[in-house]
C-alpha cells in the first residue's frame, strides 16, 4: 500500500499525556529529537503517531499495521474513533490516485462570511505593488484588523501565495490605518477568487531542494531586508517563509547570505525529521541562490575583511558545505521561485511563480466560486 494511504484520526479522551507518551515508548516508539510531538514505530512494520494535544494521527505504509496498533491502543485508553483522515484543525484532506490534497476552503469561506466579504470582487495578486506606509487615518476598531490579520496567518498553512502579503499587513498590528485595512481587504478579495485552492502532494523524485532570496533593504522605515524560502521534497512544497531579517544588513551580499543562513537552518531540521524516520537522502540537499557574490562566499575559505559582520552564518553555512550536508548553487533571478516571498510583485511574475508552489485546485468542490479576477 502506497505511504499515507493509511491516514486515521484518533482522539484521547482523558487527560494525562505524560502517561499515554510514556505508553508509546513502551510499544516500541521512539520520540523525534526534532519535534516533540512525532513518535515513530520501525519494527516490525513503520507506524508514525502524530499528536495534537488530544488528537492523534496515525499513519504508515500498512492498513493493518496502523489498526492494530490502534487496536493496542485502545486496550490502554479510551479513545475515540474519528476514522480515516479528512479533516484536521481547519485542513481539509483528500486522498486520490494523483496524490494527497490539503486545503482551507471552508475556512477561507467563513473568513468571507465573517468579513462580510462574500460578495466581493476577486483580484489578480493580493498586495499591491505600491509600499505601505503609516500615512493615512487611524482605524476606529484595530482589534478587527487583527482578527482578520491573525485569521490570514492560519491560512498561509495552505495558501503560500498569500505569505508575503500577509507578513507585511502584520507588521501594523500596532497602529493600524485606513490604507493597511484595504491591503487586508484585498488579500481577501484574492483569497476570493481561488477559495478552495490547496497544495498538492504527488509522487515524484526524493530530493531535497531550496530556493533561498533577499530583497535588500526593503522596508521604507527600518531598512531592514525581507527573507524568504521554498523548500521542496521532490516536486512538492514543503516549507516556506517570508519574514523580515532581524538587524539591518550593511550590504545585498549580508542580506541574501543571511537568507542563506534560514534556509540551510530549516534544511537542517528537516533532515533530521528524515532521519527519525529513517528515510536517508540519496543525493545532497541543494540551495538555490540568485546572488553570485553570497555563493562564492559559502564556498571561498578566505573569509573577507568586509563581511566580518556576517561571520557567525559565514561558519553556519561554510561548515556545511565542507560536510557535504548542502550545496549552494546559483539560479538566474528569472527562475528565483522564493522572490514570491520577499516583495510585492506585479501580475504577470506573481502568476508565473505562483504556478511553481505545488497549488492546485481540489479533485472536486462541493462549492463554487463566484466572480472573475480582476487587476
Amino acid at each position: 500500500m502506497p505511504f499515507f494511504t493509511a491516514l486515521f484520526r484518533k482522539r484521547l479522551l482523558m487527560p494525562g499525556m505524560i502517561n499515554f507518551f510514556q505508553t508509546l515508548i513502551s510499544f516500541g516508539f521512539e520520540n523525534s529529537k526534532s519535534d516533540c510531538s512525532l513518535f515513530v514505530q520501525h519494527k516490525p512494520s513503520l507506524i508514525i503517531v502524530l499528536v495534537y494535544v488530544d488528537d492523534i494521527l496515525v499513519t504508515g505504509p500498512h492498513s493493518s499495521a496502523c489498526q492494530e496498533f490502534i487496536h493496542q491502543l485502545s486496550t490502554q485508553f479510551p479513545v475515540k474513533d474519528l476514522g480515516p483522515l479528512y479533516f484536521f484543525l481547519s485542513l481539509e484532506i483528500q486522498r486520490t490516485t494523483e496524490g494527497l490534497f490539503l486545503s482551507q476552503g471552508k475556512y477561507a469561506h467563513d473568513l468571507h462570511v465573517k468579513t462580510h466579504m462574500d460578495g466581493c470582487k476577486p483580484c489578480s495578486t493580493p498586495l499591491s505593488t505600491t509600499k505601505l506606509d503609516h500615512t493615512g487615518p487611524l482605524l476606529d476598531n484595530p482589534s478587527e484588523y487583527r482578527s482578520i490579520v491573525g485569521a490570514l496567518q492560519y491560512l498561509t498553512w495552505t495558501r503560500p501565495n498569500i505569505s508575503f502579503a500577509v507578513n507585511q499587513v502584520c507588521q501594523f498590528f500596532q497602529c493600524p490605518r485606513e490604507s493597511h485595512f484595504q491591503a487586508v481587504k484585498r488579500i481577501l478579495r484574492f483569497l476570493k477568487g481561488s477559495a478552495h485552492q490547496g497544495l498538492w502532494f504527488k509522487k515524484g523524485s526524493l530530493h531535497l531542494t531550496a530556493f533561498s532570496d533577499a530583497d535588500w533593504a526593503g522596508c521604507i522605515f527600518d531598512r531592514r531586508s525581507t527573507s524568504g524560502y521554498c523548500v521542496y521534497f521532490g516536486p512538492n512544497l514543503i516549507s516556506w517563509s517570508a519574514k523580515k531579517q532581524h538587524t539591518v544588513a550593511r550590504s545585498s551580499t549580508e542580506a541574501e547570505y543571511r537568507s542563506l543562513a534560514y534556509t540551510a537552518a530549516e534544511l537542517t531540521w528537516i533532515c533530521k525529521i528524515l532521519h527519525d524516520l529513517h528515510f536517508p537522502l540519496r543525493q545532497v540537499p541543494h540551495i538555490w541562490c540568485d546572488n553570485v557574490s553570497a555563493i562564492s562566499l559559502a564556498s571561498n575559505p578566505v573569509f573577507h575583511a568586509r563581511t566580518k559582520h556576517v561571520e557567525i552564518d559565514y561558519h553556519y553555512i561554510r561548515e556545511l558545505d565542507l560536510a557535504n550536508l548542502v550545496k549552494v548553487q546559483h539560479v538566474s533571478t528569472h527562475h528565483q521561485v522564493a522572490d514570491i516571498h520577499t516583495k510585492a510583485l506585479p501580475k504577470s511574475r506573481f502568476k508565473l511563480l505562483q504556478s511553481k508552489l505545488s497549488l492546485g485546485s481540489p479533485p472536486f468542490s462541493l462549492r463554487e466560486d463566484k466572480g472573475t479576477p480582476h487587476s
